[in-house]
């Protein structure tokens, strides 16, 4: 399990490091091509840079077990840490718009040759990192392996209009490849707060079926009725559930047993951490 987690870190870490690397080539490259595209593109860049170090730093963080400040660990942490980025990345991609849109009325011809040469390099930067992770087996890893294959695609692009305009007098696909690379970030961005605020929020997870819960719940033999149930998640896959057990009288033993059952049913469909109260037929719920 160490070396899991070992070699997890260290595919995170070489990620970041040629991200990090690179994103600083392509900043001053797209200054010296005059490239927006370029610049948008390192802007993504050094939003994949942040992401990447606080997932290295976090996946180290994730190996500390509960103590006083945090009861149910350090999990909640990797939320934090894509809110950050999100909010660089938001920030980054309305500067390359308001910058970019007025060169669609007059286009800047850049440096096409450099583009190109940048275009292999982040081809090459990325693809490698891409493949570092591609067998990575923590959600980490496949989590920024998309990301990292989202980065490929968007290098081909740029190649491929920096191709043309140097084939052609085309100069506004440049400032159309930024504003497409900028609304990608955006659309994507969103996409991950939405997800971020609804977990901090304690929203019910999305990857999680209720009505199967609660069937689980409505089913299993000792239990009469449920109520005051409530599911959450740490961080998109550690899901949490309470629940209110109406049962018949029994021995503290058979109630063992149950709980035992629920928990065993309720782990099968991705819930790691249950916590269920028993109540008499007759009991009065006061917590309702």
């Amino acid at each position: 399990m160490s070396h899991t987690h070992d070699h997890s870190g260290k595919n995170l870490w070489t990620a970041f490091v040629l991200n990090l690397i690179f994103a600083i080539v392509e900043l001053v490259g797209g200054i010296f091509t005059n490239s927006v595209a370029i610049l948008a593109d390192a802007l993504h860049d050094f939003g994949d840079s942040l992401s990447l170090g606080l997932a290295w730093y976090l996946h180290k963080v994730s190996k500390r077990g509960r103590d006083e400040a945090y009861s149910y660990g350090y999990i909640r942490f990797s939320i934090l840490g894509a809110l950050i980025s999100s909010l660089v990345l938001i920030l980054g991609s309305v500067f390359i718009l308001v910058e970019t849109i007025p060169r669609l009325m007059n286009p800047v011809r850049p440096d096409t040759s450099g583009m190109i040469v940048l275009a292999l390099i982040g081809l090459v930067v990325n693809g490698y990192a891409a493949i570092r992770l591609h067998k990575g087996v923590s959600l980490t890893e496949r989590a920024v392996y998309l990301h990292m294959l989202e980065d490929v695609l968007g290098w081909a692009a740029t190649l491929l209009g920096a191709v043309i305009m140097h084939l052609t007098d085309f100069a506004i696909i440049d400032a159309t490849l930024s504003i497409l690379i900028a609304l990608f970030i955006l659309y994507n961005v969103w996409k991950n707060v939405k997800k971020g605020f609804a977990i901090l929020l304690q929203g019910t997870p999305t990857n999680l079926n209720m009505q199967e819960v609660h069937e689980i719940l409505r089913t299993t033999d000792g239990v009469i009725d449920f109520h005051d149930c409530h599911a959450w998640t740490m961080d998109g896959q550690y899901h949490v559930l309470s629940v209110h057990l109406v049962v018949k009288n029994q021995s503290m033993e058979a109630l063992e047993k149950l709980k035992g059952k629920v928990k065993t049913q309720l782990i099968a469909i991705g819930i790691r951490h249950a916590t269920i109260e028993f109540e008499a037929e007759d009991s009065p719920c006061i917590e309702c």
